[in-house]
């Protein structure tokens, strides 16, 4: 496990997200020689795209082109 120091952290956070992507190495921050925090990666099956997720979710419905509601439940003229 990766060691480093808040200040260095902060100047190089970026650099450090993108090598944890690369190694899946997490990071131990400390300030003052102690530990703070840890930084670590996501499991690799929470790296899937947006698309597709809610495929199946569904489970049915009636009709989808009738309106949501009644039309008397809608005043034009207000």
């Amino acid at each position: 496990m990766k060691t480093m120091a808040a200040a260095a952290f902060k100047a190089r956070c970026l650099r450090v997200i993108k090598q944890m992507k690369t190694d899946r190495e997490p990071v131990t921050i400390t300030n003052r020689g102690r530990p703070v925090a840890m930084l670590s990666p996501l499991p690799p099956d929470e790296d899937k795209s947006l698309i597709g997720v809610l495929r199946g979710s569904v489970l049915g419905y009636d009709d989808p082109f009738c309106p949501a509601t009644e039309a008397s439940d809608w005043s034009a003229t207000g």
